[in-house]
């Protein structure tokens, strides 16, 4: 009867939590559907130009499985592959083939040659000749998928820890009454949050130094931009994280209610960061990408690790990370004046 009487308690303790009781349901659904769909894309299919391909062989070149664009001379198509616009392009010096491919991605890269086997007129025999030469704008064919998936993960990682140890460290603050003593005192709403942000904030550029050196340095990861640059977007990574965890702080009563945030605010994010190919998942799908600050990061950070960009390429991201601090700030100063109770 005692055990029954306890099971009773725990069973009605988790019923009244209404939130517990939706993510149980709600998050696995979430998280199986978003599966779902970037599994069932199809598959990919590479971009390749033609530069200078005689109009003989340009006419036996199947164009099924690829897209196609015929240039007249190379630096045309040089500009397209720097764009990303293309994947790769053969070129023909006389009647000798020549294959440049992008290369910051392997699966990419060979997906592009496996379909140049297939499509050149000489079959398989064509691409594995001794004197075909192959180049890469960016990597090798060292290059592997811990290189290209390791940006992401770095800001995954940053991201996903930095959220955590905010929401609970924050969520502390409120539930042991020293937010409340603060809210008694002189300092206005803006200087408590900023304060916070700073406070964190200084753990949190430690914590990023010492990962992203770690990563690059320790394990070798592929790193051909600079390194202040990585730094600079981890950090701002962080902060995003920083300020986002210590928000939705504001909406749970302890810790598990904070960690149910994950599965909801976090798991999605990895889904649209570019660890999967976006181009293979419903076009429908892939904008919400934009709305999450790990989208804009592992692309800076694979532009800076992996393509070796500078300031000029990667701007637009910075700036976007920097607009999802300064709106999660301004969020959480609005709602410590209006509806947080304290």
């Amino acid at each position: 009867m005692r055990v029954m009487a306890l099971v009773t308690r725990i069973l009605r303790q988790i019923v009244r939590d209404k939130r517990t009781i939706g993510l149980l349901i709600f998050a696995p659904i979430l998280v199986l559907t978003m599966l779902h769909l970037v599994f069932s894309g199809g598959d990919y299919v590479p971009k390749v130009g033609l530069v200078n391909v005689p109009d003989t062989i340009a006419n036996q070149i199947s164009s099924e499985g690829a897209k196609l664009t015929k240039f007249t001379n190379e630096l045309d198509a040089e500009k397209e592959l720097a764009a990303s616009k293309l994947d790769g392009y053969l070129l023909f010096d006389g009647q000798v083939p020549s294959v440049v491919l992008e290369g910051s991605d392997p699966s990419v890269a060979g997906a592009t040659m496996k379909w140049l086997q297939i499509a050149l007129p000489s079959g398989h025999e064509a691409t594995n000749e001794p004197g075909l030469k192959i180049d890469y704008l960016h990597g090798s064919k060292d290059m592997g998928m811990f290189d290209y998936f390791g940006p992401v993960l770095l800001g995954f990682f940053v991201f996903f820890f930095v959220f955590l140890i905010a929401g609970v460290s924050f969520l502390r603050e409120r539930t042991t009454g020293t937010l409340e003593r603060l809210m008694a005192s002189p300092l206005r709403r803006w200087e408590i949050v900023a304060g916070y942000v700073i406070g964190f904030g200084v753990f949190t550029i430690i914590q990023s130094t010492i990962i992203a050196a770690y990563t690059i340095y320790a394990l070798g990861m592929v790193m051909e931009g600079a390194f202040r640059y990585v730094l600079l977007i981890t950090l701002l990574l962080a902060l995003t994280a920083l300020t986002l965890g210590i928000l939705l702080s504001s909406f749970a009563n302890n810790e598990l209610q904070m960690i149910q945030f994950i599965p909801i605010v976090v798991i999605p994010q990895i889904f649209f960061s570019g660890l999967f190919n976006l181009e293979t998942i419903p076009g429908w799908l892939s904008w919400i990408g934009l709305m999450t600050p790990l989208y804009y990061a592992a692309e800076a950070l694979r532009d800076v690790m992996v393509r070796g960009y500078g300031w000029s390429e990667i701007y637009m991201d910075i700036l976007a990370l920097g607009g999802f601090s300064l709106l999660f700030i301004t969020i959480n100063i609005v709602a410590l004046r209006k509806y947080r109770k304290i």
